[in-house]
């Protein structure tokens, strides 16, 4: 057996997860939502990433990105040390890709904001 709490919605909920030969029996969530977080966090955990990047703008020297889709909890390492690598040399917007499948995830990573916005330029 094994207790979790659920984090898909703000009630967090208290789950409580039981292997019974190929399927999981999950109780203590308030909604069906909750019972596929339980099965996919024992059996598949994933995560989304957010961080930022190096630029070659001195007046915006990191831009924030994160993942447009969720990573494997065993390839995050990969991905950070991957994004390490990262120098962006133009100004980008809000969505724009800056590395499409990271660390062969089939996720991209994209742009939190647009630098013109921030850097005051039209």
């Amino acid at each position: 057996m094994k207790t979790m709490t659920c984090i898909i919605c703000p009630r967090g909920c208290s789950l409580t997860v039981e292997k019974e030969g190929a399927e999981y029996k999950v109780t203590g969530q308030m909604c069906k939502r909750g019972k596929e977080f339980a099965v996919n966090e024992l059996t598949n955990p994933t995560r989304s990433v957010t961080t930022t990047v190096r630029t070659v703008f001195t007046e915006f020297p990191r831009l924030p990105v994160k993942t447009d889709g969720e990573v494997p909890l065993g390839k995050i390492f990969d991905v950070m040390k991957e994004l390490d690598c990262i120098l962006v040399k133009d100004t980008v917007k809000s969505g724009d890709v800056i590395v499409e499948n990271i660390s062969n995830t089939g996720i991209n990573i994209v742009a939190t904001i647009s630098m013109s916005l921030m850097m005051g330029v039209s």
